[in-house]
């Protein structure tokens, strides 16, 4: 059976739940997912969002979300697989989500939305283990380039994610109009081998985990084939009775199918996918209209932006996903059920008796 090590924690399954915000990925579903003996992921994005005091001093409700969330979590983890949580880099807070995370004990810290180039100080006298999101190997250089120098600290683990991911992509526009055109198993093979490169030169290993687009035990072999140590698994997840997401969301992605689903354009600055509703498809007709800053994300300018992703996101996460954005991965066309997470994991980890790629 496969498990993977993470920095000094304990062998885990070799699945990471990936973090789904405003709301989707916060204790219930990463909670579950650790209990299972995986790794759930907390998404910190706005995660305060149904709390007394969001409207009126949004950072400071949001702190306070990000610790209740992680001791829930461990609390229905019981002692098993690991809690952590994704933050973007381009959060206007991302420096204070981290450091609250990691003080509140949470076992791993992911980043994506950015190049995380000081993360390791942010951790420092904590015992979180910390890992850049990439889409190839280039960022995994740089990543590995200045962390050594500036805080003679390697990534913990890396997390590469592919253009099928859903929710905001490290993708230029166009390359995401032909995905298969990108071979993106080269670079995955390619990131891979480098880790393992400077591995062997620091004298440690560090675990590569694939995302976007896993949705079948075929998928996870195939990952598993290219040489990674585990998956990064979020679409598949929503639809489980654990996520924190209301009914309606759920149901919107049971519904979908993969003509649902298109490119939008993000006020983060990124491309990112999500279903085709009515609200996308208005905002490409028009300005929306915004009537309260959140101040969620670096550099924003009301007055520039097509929408506020934080209200898109909660009016969606809440149940009105006609009229909020819905992220979801290429695949979702693919579920056609509320399961469990036990059942997810089971389904996709199948394959887990098969013997590890060699040789790369």
């Amino acid at each position: 059976m496969r498990f993977v090590k993470i920095r000094n924690n304990k062998p885990v399954l070799p699945m990471i739940q990936g973090g789904m915000g405003v709301g989707v990925s916060r204790s219930s579903l990463a909670g579950a997912v650790a209990k299972e003996g995986g790794i759930g992921i907390i998404s910190t994005a706005q995660i305060g969002y149904d709390l007394p005091g969001f409207d009126t001093n949004v950072e400071q409700t949001n702190l306070q979300a990000i610790e209740m969330h992680i001791k829930r979590a461990k609390k229905i983890a019981n002692g098993n697989g690991l809690v952590g949580v994704n933050v973007m880099h381009a959060l206007q807070h991302y420096r204070e989500h981290v450091m609250t995370a990691a003080k509140a004990g949470a076992d791993v810290i992911i980043c994506g939305a950015g190049l995380p180039t000081d993360l390791p100080e942010l951790v420092e006298g904590t015992n979180a283990a910390i890992a850049p999101i990439v889409s190839g190997k280039k960022a995994a250089e740089l990543i590995v380039r200045m962390w050594t120098k500036k805080y003679n600290r390697l990534p913990d683990f890396f997390v590469v994610e592919g253009p099928k991911a859903g929710g905001h992509l490290g993708f230029k526009p166009e390359q995401l109009e032909d995905v298969d055109a990108l071979n993106y198993d080269a670079e995955i093979r390619e990131v891979v081998k480098y880790v393992r490169q400077v591995g062997r030169e620091h004298r440690t290993y560090i675990p590569v985990f694939v995302g976007g687009g896993i949705s079948t035990s075929a998928d996870v072999n195939h990952v598993f084939a290219l040489g990674a140590d585990g998956v990064q698994v979020a679409t598949r997840f929503v639809a489980t009775k654990e996520c924190d997401a209301s009914p309606a969301y759920k149901q919107a992605y049971v519904k979908a199918s993969a003509e649902d689903v298109r490119i939008i354009k993000s006020p983060v600055g990124m491309p990112g996918r999500a279903l085709n509703n009515s609200f996308v498809k208005k905002t490409l007709e028009e300005k929306l209209p915004i009537s309260k800053c959140y101040r969620c994300i670096k550099n924003c300018n009301p007055a520039q932006i097509p929408y506020c992703i934080t209200k898109a996101l909660i009016d969606a996460v809440q149940g009105d996903v006609e009229n909020g954005l819905v992220f979801c991965g290429a695949d979702v066309g693919e579920i056609h059920e509320i399961t469990t997470v036990k059942a997810v994991i089971n389904e996709l980890l199948e394959c887990m008796f098969m013997p590890m790629a060699v040789g790369i």
